[in-house]
């Protein structure tokens, strides 16, 4: 394993987290970030929850984690408008079907859409990785959603081919955490050289 990157040195990213069986290889993303010393904001949908506890990404992240846009960690910011606007990237892992629906059409009814509709894509980078199986991933609706999403600026990493939690192999299965890392680290770099 390659040692943190110090590019994400004091960066603020923020990790929304759907429903999912990948979600529980996000805890590895999330602590890597961490470990190279970026400041992570965990936001959880519903559904997320049932994969992997909140409780889990604030022991990785070291900072609470938002999983209701009702209940407000900080209460200077209802909205979360600060947590999205100075974010130096967002990433969506694992970003479900319903999540990628959600963000083709603009619904913002859980915390994690909520956040990213707050963002400036033209200059915060959000970066999602896809996570379903085969079939879903190949329903024309999800095709027509990811690009629409393209189209409106975001980033989709993967997804790429593989075991899935259905038994069966194929595309649909979340990027693992190291590439998403990765990715993470490109955009933040990008958005810091812009910065420049």
């Amino acid at each position: 394993m390659a040692p943190p990157s110090a590019a994400l040195r004091d960066a603020r990213i923020i990790v929304g987290v759907t429903g999912g069986i990948a979600a529980y290889k996000t805890a590895t993303l999330v602590s890597r970030l961490a470990q190279a010393g970026a400041q992570v904001t965990v936001c959880m949908t519903p559904a997320a929850t049932r994969f992997v506890t909140a409780l889990t990404f604030q022991a990785l992240s070291g900072r609470p984690v938002y999983t209701s846009a009702w209940e407000h960690v900080e209460s200077h910011d209802p909205q979360h408008i600060s947590t999205a606007r100075s974010a130096h990237a967002a990433i969506v892992a694992p970003c479900s079907m319903d999540c990628m629906a959600r963000l083709a059409t603009g619904m913002t009814d859980d915390i994690v859409t909520l956040v990213l509709s707050a963002i400036d894509r033209t200059r915060t980078p959000v970066l999602l990785a896809p996570s379903m199986n085969e079939a879903m991933w190949n329903q024309p609706a999800t095709q027509r959603n990811a690009r629409t999403l393209d189209a409106d600026g975001f980033r989709l990493v993967g997804p790429a081919d593989g075991w899935q939690a259905c038994r069966t192999v194929g595309a649909g299965r979340m990027t693992e955490p190291e590439e998403l890392l990765l990715a993470v680290e490109r955009a933040v770099s990008e958005r810091r050289a812009d910065r420049a």
